[in-house]
């Protein structure tokens, strides 16, 4: 019998590699997908919301990804292009999402089949401050009671938070809820006490006791409450997994299940709960990431 020299086998091996670059073979029969991170690549700080359209063929009956186990919702877009179709997204990036490449995994979903799509989002720590507070014990420290209060009343913030309603309710620019200074607080580490604490989750805007507060953009209230920690606040569903809340009012005017328009009054200024002073605590959760709400000022929403 011949030998086949290893000069031989290494070209037969460089020309199987051709051609399965050339015709790559799919694993998944009726579907079809790319290599990880093939279709693109993003990048964001913590904290930041990025807005990304997705060209389609033809219309698919549902558009999904899946980013760091949160489920990102697509919704029709204007296409620049003629016969075609696309869809958006806004992706959140935690304040605490891991630093470095991730994927972004999208499925496109049609009557006959499906596309998967692939994208790397490049997540770079952001530098957030460190604040340190001093507060008086009795404020610091709670009772059991109290301790029973806080968990139930974050049950129930998270479950209003997971639920994604199906429809897109925002449209077009966000408005401040207030105006005024905001302190920039957003994702600082907050030590109080001495004790480090969870990062401030929200921006914290200063402005007299009741000044109007107003919805950021369309919505249905969804929780109307007098919490703990938070005090009086309001909870606006803008559909599709995106949240904002409006915390510490001395007036809440509105009630679960109500519709609201963007920059609707929906309370006044307060300093309910556990507050210094009269401010507004605005925050937004974005498919259940935790982003800041002046990030969707940065975004070109102009006609969406």
């Amino acid at each position: 019998m011949r030998r086949i020299s290893r000069r031989a086998v290494l070209r037969l091996f460089s020309c199987v590699l051709v051609l399965l670059s050339m015709f790559p073979v799919d694993i998944h029969p009726g579907s079809l997908h790319s290599a990880k991170g093939g279709d693109g690549q993003f990048s964001g700080r913590q904290g930041q919301v990025l807005l990304v359209m997705l060209p389609v063929q033809g219309e698919p009956l549902r558009v999904v990804g899946q980013f760091l186990e949160r489920e990102i919702p697509f919704f029709p877009a204007v296409s620049q292009m003629k016969d075609s179709y696309a869809f958006s997204w806004l992706l959140g990036l935690d304040m605490e999402d891991k630093p470095g490449a991730h994927e972004l995994r999208v499925e496109v979903s049609y009557p006959e089949h499906q596309e998967r799509r692939s994208y790397q989002v490049l997540v770079m720590k952001e530098k957030f401050r460190v604040e340190h507070i001093t507060v008086p014990k009795e404020k610091d420290q709670l009772d059991e009671q109290a301790v029973e209060r806080y968990k139930a009343e974050q049950v129930q913030v998270r479950e209003v938070l997971q639920a994604v309603s199906a429809d897109r309710l925002w449209e077009g620019v966000f408005v401040e809820p207030v105006r005024g200074m905001a302190t920039g607080k957003f994702g600082s580490l907050r030590v109080i006490n001495g004790t480090p604490r969870r990062p401030h989750n929200g921006e914290d805007i200063p402005a007299p006791t009741g000044t109007d507060v107003k919805a950021m953009n369309t919505g249905v209230v969804r929780l109307a409450v007098d919490h703990l920690f938070p005090g009086k606040g309001v909870i606006v569903d803008h559909g599709l997994g995106f949240y904002s809340m409006y915390f510490h009012l001395s007036e809440i005017l509105v009630q679960p299940g109500q519709a609201v328009t963007k920059g609707q009054v929906i309370g006044k200024v307060g300093a309910t709960g556990r507050a210094t002073g009269p401010h507004l605590h605005w925050g937004v959760s974005l498919n259940r990431a935790r982003v800041n709400p002046y990030a969707f000022f940065k975004l070109p929403l102009e006609g969406r």
